[in-house]
């Protein structure tokens, strides 16, 4: 009888010792399916830069892969209508501020194509919509939930003001930095919640706009050197993009998840009255 309830005590804590791997495994599984929309982009991106494909310019290839990519998803059931509007917008916001940054010369796309707008391809739009891709699939695969969320009319308001001074600081003072503690501030007391096997978790909102925007920047650092696009110092040849611009996706990822969080909130609202 002594012996029997020895076996259970240590398959009990084997359990209990596992359990925090088997949750990390499974919190890794979860963002990597969330990530599938990226990883498609890179590796296109790399398999292009490797292999020439014939008729058509790289760039334009590259746009009719990944028109394919967003139909595919939608059509097999991966993201919704919903979801596509979501990334659509993101799209249009991205390329709009592709057109600028390449027009004021921060960096260039200097292969031909016959996708290209004022030196941008129209894929590049779709680098940003895979960004809202990856946090419409995390928010639902993981049932993510906002604890604490500012007022709409706080976080509307700081979104356009963080993705305007993209543009103004090329003219005016660039304002990033007090946007970031404004941020900080704003969001001293959000929680970002999500759930993995039946079990809720939760971190400080601020941590995850940071681990997101970093992972980005690794993110932009691969595309750069498949030759997504290229940053001034990369002409001659291609070196690590520098650790500033981590400062910019954290901003970029801030604006992103405000966008997709704002209209999930929308949406849940509208949602809760037409089932009253």
């Amino acid at each position: 009888m002594k012996q029997a309830v020895k076996i259970n005590d240590v398959g009990f804590d084997r359990k209990r010792t596992f359990r925090p791997l088997n949750q990390l495994f499974r919190f890794g599984w979860e963002q990597a399916l969330s990530c599938i929309f990226p990883v498609v982009i890179f590796g296109s991106l790399a398999i292009t830069q490797i292999i020439p494909l014939p008729f058509l310019s790289r760039y334009d290839w590259l746009l009719i892969i990944f028109l394919l990519m967003q139909g595919w998803m939608v059509r097999s059931g991966l993201e919704t209508r919903d979801e596509l509007k979501v990334i659509t917008l993101f799209h249009l916001i991205g390329l709009a501020l592709e057109i600028f940054k390449v027009n004021m010369g921060s960096w260039s796309y200097p292969e031909e194509g016959y996708s290209k707008i004022f030196g941008v391809p129209l894929y590049s739009g779709f680098m940003y919509a895979s960004v809202a891709s990856y946090l419409c699939q995390a928010w639902r695969r993981l049932r993510v939930e906002l604890i604490r969320w500012p007022s709409f009319w706080v976080v509307v308001p700081l979104a356009a003001a963080i993705y305007l001074n993209f543009f103004t600081h090329h003219f005016w003072v660039d304002i990033r930095w007090w946007l970031s503690v404004l941020v900080i501030i704003v969001f001293w007391k959000s929680w970002v919640a999500y759930e993995l096997n039946a079990t809720r978790y939760r971190m400080p909102l601020a941590l995850a706009f940071v681990l997101i925007g970093f992972f980005i920047w690794i993110a932009e650092n691969i595309a750069t050197y498949f030759g997504a696009w290229e940053y001034p110092n990369q002409t001659e040849a291609w070196s690590l993009v520098h650790l500033g611009k981590v400062s910019s996706w954290l901003l970029l990822v801030i604006v992103s998840f405000l966008i997709v969080a704002t209209l999930k909130l929308v949406k849940g609202k509208v949602s809760e009255r037409k089932g009253i």
